[in-house]
């Protein structure tokens, strides 16, 4: 994998693991998506024409060449409405083979955690992604350091071992 390579791409290259931490309450607030949910609009999880999307097609690729995807989120409570939002439109990421779990706030006491959101790609590469204070991605940055992706595996998987299944949470 090089530096410069898309989410997508470094998707399409990792053999066993992908893990994503995501740490805030909201991101990118001006999505249409998130406005058309603000409005009524809910996706149907009969119609799968109305979800899918490509980057789930990349999540079935990846998990059908062995790639376990897991995603953890840390989320305040009670949650924003973004998160309610995103907590709403999750569904096809399970259903495409993403893990996905929910761990309160309130449940992170005492676990080191990274300063930014990141994906770690076979547990080498690093993907940090940074955002300004509205949500909204401001850059990224790739990092292979072993020390620095040692931290980011331990913390992933402490966050993952309190977390809540997706079936299991309920926004609070």
């Amino acid at each position: 994998m090089t530096v410069g390579q898309t989410l997508e791409q470094w998707l399409r290259v990792c053999t066993y693991s992908a893990l994503h931490l995501e740490m805030r309450d909201g991101y990118m607030l001006d999505d249409p998506d998130y406005h058309a949910w603000q409005a009524g609009h809910r996706i149907d999880p009969d119609d799968r024409t109305s979800w899918w999307r490509p980057w789930l097609q990349n999540v079935v690729d990846a998990t059908a060449r062995g790639v376990e995807m897991r995603r953890a989120r840390i989320v305040s409570e009670p949650v924003s409405q973004y998160i309610r939002y995103e907590y709403d439109v999750t569904f096809p990421n399970v259903r495409a083979g993403e893990q996905v779990r929910w761990l309160p706030r309130r449940n992170a006491t005492g676990l080191a955690l990274p300063g930014n959101d990141f994906w770690l790609f076979d547990e080498e590469t690093l993907l940090v992604s940074y955002f300004s204070g509205d949500g909204d991605k401001v850059g990224a940055e790739t990092f292979t350091d072993p020390d620095l992706v040692k931290f980011c595996v331990t913390a992933f998987e402490a966050v993952w071992e309190r977390a809540i299944p997706h079936g299991d949470y309920r926004p609070a």
